[in-house]
């Protein structure tokens, strides 16, 4: 998560109040009838605002500019609720509310829990929610994602199962060699036998043949930065901007006007993933909204949904001039109702947390476990850190150092990521794959996943000076995300001087690292065969020339590709590289402690595990320098020899390790 706004638009954004009031002693609404309820025989509106004096309730025949066709007032409802029954089919209206509160009319806005919405967010259509399914709908299923050997007789859907791949819905498509006809949009990612030029898999058929069993959509909801009005345009936006939470981005629709349209289309989307065999996971962004005062939370219910420093003035732990108050209860249920909606509604299959350090812990864990009554094998996790300050005290957050409180929720570890490749924030700073000595103990953490391990000096951690995490499940394992300086150009930046080979030989071993950790691992759009965004660190509107995926690069690398898709096949059939709890990581995995410095080595009891590799070496070589190594007696066969996938190679007595590599051996 990256600041989105400029220094003046915070300063719009911040209020200071001489006080704020006692939310406590607000109303609770229980019922689960918020919003639009539409039959064509009555629209029935509910909305809650108990500061209210008079809430009116307008009418519009196109999705933004001229005059009402109605306004009516609404009626005081229980327990600071207000409501409205319009009689009579009045599909395809846009409409609005706004509040008088202390004599002064509040902005027109849409609920916060508007499901269908027009042109820009402004305004909510009257619809038929049941219009919106595609062909098949009703008979949509996840696709199991089990190991493919059915391991150690464990539940599908296990989290260390999972492969994720993060990826941005206009990243995906609009570059020319994409071969998707509906380039940037939601339906574009549904196309089948769409190929580069020189016939090679793109878009869906590429997710389906590299192996994952997650992806991980940026944001997808409603948000602000991209005008749909004029949708030609080199708009641009990562979209943590949010506006309204439960309706999809107009951007990636064919008719942003049509609320109907965007549903269907997004809908069409996780289908034929499912129907691919891949999940769906969502990135929400419930901890800020794009505007402060001006947000339909706040024209709504002021000051309610956020929270407040001592003096009253907004708090800002997501640097993006707010932070929403998911300990109140009236936020709590939206956040609640929201990830609820979007599981039962649109079938997906998870959620990260932007910021989830942000939230209480309570919420989060209410979250998850109706979120698992729903879906026993959903995949939750998020960013167990903030961007700033919170007044909510540390202790009650769903911080990183917290995740032992949180229920099955994973955290990013941050430790791994920086120790790979370097820290994020210091650009020139180098990681253990590009030969910074030092380092070993950090990877070692990583690839224990933040767990207990008598072998794992934690004093020596660059973070994290104790384990935090029960289990590898509580673990994201990555080395690059859509944030900072994607892989392939932090290492460019910070081992200057290398050729391109070494540098390739970098980004495989960060990759195998990653991909060989215990814990769930994530992997970026576009890894897979070295993509670039020229430099540009946190490139959320630097637009298409920068973004978008070339996929004419997977011809250029596909030796990588093919690299990293054997990595995801080996992790996918050995479940030693999925072990389950603290207890198997600790007794089953043993650190080398004979290797040289900037060498990280270990082997895993595959016997033990169920796996039909008895026995499992792994070794990393971070260092400029060739290691020769003794490997236990008897002989080995190999499946990763420097970076590469071995062919029937055996091994035994001393191996020579190259620079910046890693070997993979095996016994059966």
């Amino acid at each position: 998560m990256r600041i989105l706004f400029t220094t003046i638009l915070l300063g719009l954004f911040m209020n200071v109040h001489a006080q704020s009031p006692d939310f406590s002693k607000y109303p609770v609404y229980h019922g689960d009838d918020l919003g639009l309820t539409y039959t064509p025989a009555i629209s029935s509106f509910k909305i809650w605002s108990p500061v209210a004096e008079v809430v009116e309730l307008a009418f519009y025949a196109q999705p933004v500019g001229g005059e009402a066709l109605m306004r009516t007032e609404m009626l005081r409802g229980e327990n600071g609720t207000w409501k409205s029954s319009i009689k009579g089919d009045q599909q395809g209206l846009y409409y609005a509310f706004r509040v008088r509160v202390k004599g002064k009319w509040s902005r027109e806005v849409p609920d916060p829990y508007a499901k269908l919405i027009g042109t820009n967010g402004m305004r909510a259509v009257v619809g038929d929610l049941r219009r919106t399914d595609p062909p098949e709908w009703a008979n949509d299923k996840s696709p199991v994602f089990h190991a493919d050997n059915g391991s150690m007789g464990d539940m599908p859907g296990s989290a260390t199962d999972a492969v994720i791949y993060e990826l941005h819905v206009r990243d995906a498509s609009i570059h020319p060699s994409s071969g998707v006809r509906n380039k940037g949009k939601f339906i574009g990612l549904t196309e089948r036998g769409t190929r580069n030029k020189s016939g090679l898999a793109t878009g869906l058929d590429h997710l389906k043949e590299f192996g994952i069993t997650h992806v991980h959509l940026l944001p997808s909801y409603d948000f602000f930065t991209v005008d749909e009005s004029r949708l030609d345009s080199q708009q641009y936006n990562w979209g943590y901007d949010p506006l309204n939470y439960n309706a999809p981005e107009g951007s990636y629709s064919t008719d942003p006007s049509d609320g109907i349209t965007r549903v269907r289309e997004f809908k069409r989307l996780v289908k034929s993933f499912h129907d691919a065999g891949l999940r769906v996971v969502m990135d929400v962004v419930y901890n800020h909204t794009m505007f402060t005062e001006t947000s339909l939370f706040n024209q709504l219910v002021p000051d309610y949904y956020y929270r407040q420093q001592s003096d009253g003035s907004f708090s800002d732990a997501s640097a993006c001039g707010n932070e929403t108050a998911s300990e109140r209860p009236m936020m709590r249920k939206f956040i609640l109702e929201s990830v609820k909606y979007w599981v039962n509604e649109y079938h997906v299959d998870g959620f990260r947390f932007d910021l989830m350090g942000i939230h209480d812990i309570e919420t989060m864990n209410i979250l998850s476990k109706e979120l698992h009554n729903i879906k026993p094998d959903i995949l939750l996790y998020g960013e167990g850190w903030t961007a700033k300050g919170s007044p909510l005290p540390d202790s009650v957050r769903a911080l990183k150092k917290n995740v032992r409180d949180l229920d099955r929720i994973a955290v990013f570890s941050d430790d791994l990521r920086d120790g790979i490749k370097g820290s994020v924030f210091v650009h020139e700073e180098r990681g253990f794959v590009s030969g910074q000595p030092g380092m070993e103990e950090t990877i070692k953490f990583g690839v224990v996943a933040s767990t207990p391990h008598p072998q794992v000096d934690f004093s020596k951690v660059n973070y994290s000076k104790a384990p935090y995490s029960n289990n590898p499940q509580q673990v994201i394992s990555y080395a690059e995300c859509h944030d900072n300086h994607i892989l392939r150009d932090k290492l460019a930046i910070s081992a200057r001087g290398s050729g391109m080979q070494e540098l390739e030989d970098m980004q495989r071993l960060a990759n195998t690292i990653v991909l060989t950790a215990q814990g769930i691992p994530f992997l970026h759009a576009g890894s897979e065969f070295l993509r670039s965004k020229s430099g540009v660190e946190n490139s959320f509107n630097s637009g298409d020339s920068i973004n978008a995926i070339d996929w004419d690069l997977k011809t250029k690398h596909r030796d990588v590709y093919e690299y990293i898709r054997a990595l995801i096949k080996m992790r996918r059939e050995h479940p030693a590289f999925r072990m389950k709890t603290a207890e198997q990581i600790s007794r089953h995995l043993t650190f080398r402690e004979d290797l040289p410095a900037q060498m990280v080595g270990y082997t895993i009891d595959g016997k033990a595990l169920g796996d039909n590799w008895k026995e499992v070496m792994v070794v990393f070589n971070g260092s400029e320098k060739q290691r020769d190594i003794s490997i236990p007696k008897g002989s080995w066969k190999v499946y990763v020899a420097g970076n590469k996938i071995a062919k029937s190679r055996t091994a035994s007595g001393l191996v020579s390790v190259q620079p910046y590599s890693a070997w993979i051996f095996y016994r059966k």
